[in-house]
């Protein structure tokens, strides 16, 4: 009757797709120089890395992406202040989709299925 035995966690190895990395410079770009607000930039491309990474951590912590519905639930979203991080998960590999704005209409998020 002692402690019970931790188990070995899963690593995932997170793989960021080119789609998804011109989103984050767009969106921090974006808020840098359009928005005029770069310290604001900065936090938002940081809190989105830091998501990133809780994702790689536990990618089964987050629901299931309601526009690309599966049986296996592979799609994925992460919420990161406006934006949803959408990703996939395949075996050991989580693959980053998109990172899209929270307003946008879900046929924008359905196309990421082909990718």
């Amino acid at each position: 009757m002692g402690k019970p035995k931790k188990t070995a966690s899963k690593t995932y190895r997170v793989v960021i797709s080119d789609t998804a990395l011109l989103n984050i410079d767009e969106i921090t770009g974006y808020i840098a120089f359009i928005k005029r607000e770069p310290l604001n930039a900065i936090k938002v491309g940081d809190a989105t890395m830091e998501t990133i990474e809780r994702i790689g951590q536990n990618p089964l912590a987050f629901r299931e992406c309601d526009e690309l519905p599966t049986k296996s639930k592979v799609y994925r979203r992460a919420v990161c202040h406006s934006w949803l991080i959408i990703y996939k998960i395949t075996g050991l590999e989580i693959k980053i989709l998109s990172v899209v704005h929270g307003s946008r209409r879900p046929l924008v998020i359905k196309k990421l299925r082909q990718v």
